[in-house]
């Protein structure tokens, strides 16, 4: 009984490693490019099922000045109310000589 080992002529066992080999090659490359490739489009800060059209930059909602820009854009305010809520928003908070805590 010939094995793989006592092959006279043959590979040898190292040719079960060729595949292996190919397949790390592969997934190096794969692995580069996403890294490299996508980097100028969304950031570093990929991650490995983050593919498709690029997201949306608009704020997300949490920020109360963004929230209420989205409120006035979808109607939901007036105007002036949107002016009103916005100068309560931009007041710098703690300003000393107001007869409150500096």
């Amino acid at each position: 009984m010939q094995t793989l080992a006592n092959w006279d002529g043959g590979p040898g066992p190292w040719i079960l490693f060729f595949p292996l080999i190919w397949a790390a090659v592969v997934i190096g490359v794969v692995t580069f490019l996403r890294r490299t490739v996508g980097r100028g489009r969304r950031g570093p800060w990929r991650t490995m099922g983050d593919f498709g059209p690029p997201r949306d930059s608009r704020p997300t909602g949490d920020e109360p000045i963004a929230l209420l820009g989205r409120r006035f854009a979808t109607g939901e305010i007036d105007e002036d109310e949107y002016w009103r809520r916005l100068s309560v928003l931009d007041e710098p908070f703690g300003r000393p000589g107001k007869g409150g805590a500096a």
